[in-house]
C-alpha cells in the first residue's frame, strides 16, 4: 500500500482519492472509516440530547419498541427504529445479527459457534450477543471468517 499526501494551500476542501485494482474488503474498511469520520447519531440520555459519533457505538438493542445505543461508557436512547438505524448505519460497518441487535463489526472481539448454527459474539465491552441462524453466515462473510 502506498499513501500519498499532497498539501496544497489553494485547496478549498479535503479531497481523498483511493486508487485500487479491485474493491477488496480492506479497501471497503478504509472507505467505511473515512465515511464515519463526520457521521453522528442523535441520541438522548436523562432528557438531554447528544450528538454521538457513530465510531463510539458498540451495538444497538431494540427492547419493547425502544432502541438503546451502547458505547463503552454509557447507554443512550434513540427515537429511531432498529430497521431505520440499520439502513442508516450499514454503510458504516454495522450489521444486524438478530431481530433485536445491530452490532458495530469493528467492535467484535470474538466469535463462538453455538447450537443450531447460532454464533455467540463477544463485543469490545465484554457484552455477549447471540447472532441468529438467519444472520450467522452473512456475519462470517462480513468479518472475513469464511
Amino acid at each position: 500500500m502506498k499513501i500519498e499526501i499532497v498539501v496544497d494551500e489553494k485547496a478549498t476542501d479535503l479531497n481523498i482519492s483511493v486508487t485500487c485494482k479491485q474493491l477488496t474488503p480492506d479497501v471497503e474498511r478504509i472507505l467505511t472509516m473515512l465515511r464515519m469520520m463526520n457521521h453522528q447519531l442523535m441520541v438522548k440520555k436523562n432528557e438531554e440530547t447528544y450528538l454521538l459519533d457513530i465510531a463510539q457505538i458498540i451495538y444497538i438493542e431494540s427492547v419493547d419498541r425502544k432502541c438503546f445505543v451502547y458505547t463503552s461508557d454509557d447507554i443512550y436512547e434513540t427515537d429511531l427504529r432498529l430497521y431505520e438505524l440499520e439502513q442508516q448505519l450499514e454503510g458504516y460497518g454495522f450489521f444486524r445479527v438478530s431481530k433485536s441487535f445491530l452490532i458495530h463489526l469493528q467492535k467484535v472481539q470474538s466469535l463462538k459457534a453455538e447450537i443450531n448454527r447460532k454464533i455467540r459474539i463477544t463485543m469490545s465491552n465484554g457484552e455477549q450477543i447471540i447472532a441468529s441462524r438467519q444472520y450467522a453466515e452473512e456475519l462470517k462473510k462480513r468479518l472475513g471468517v469464511i
